[in-house]
């Protein structure tokens, strides 16, 4: 059977009940703040926030990796341009700009 004696004096007790009161008012205040509209949204948008950050870290490091990769190829380890690789590639850029100006003009004709 359970012991039922309790050796506190009334003070321990007091002093014990007026601990847990508070304790307990701090949970609640605890709890009313998380529950709170403004808490929930807060932490709504942190969390979008991060996932943001975490997209946009993912997406620059993707994009950083082919800027390096077509770098590479155009450029070789001490710096230089290779041109025989940018030439063909020059001039396929104009071409395409002289098509679009051309294209362009006749439409307005």
């Amino acid at each position: 059977m359970a012991d039922t004696s309790d050796t506190r004096t009334p003070a321990q007790i007091e002093a014990d009940i007026k601990r847990r009161r508070e304790l307990l008012a701090e949970t609640l205040d605890e709890i009313g703040v998380r529950v709170h509209p403004k808490t929930i949204v807060g932490d709504a948008k942190a969390k979008v926030v991060s996932n943001i950050d975490h997209t946009l870290g993912r997406a620059y490091v993707g994009a950083n990796r082919v800027v390096s990769d077509v770098k590479a190829r155009f450029v070789d380890e001490e710096g230089a341009p290779r041109l025989e690789r940018v030439v063909p590639v020059a001039l396929v850029v104009v071409g395409v700009v002289g098509l679009l100006a051309l294209g362009t003009r006749r439409r307005r004709s």
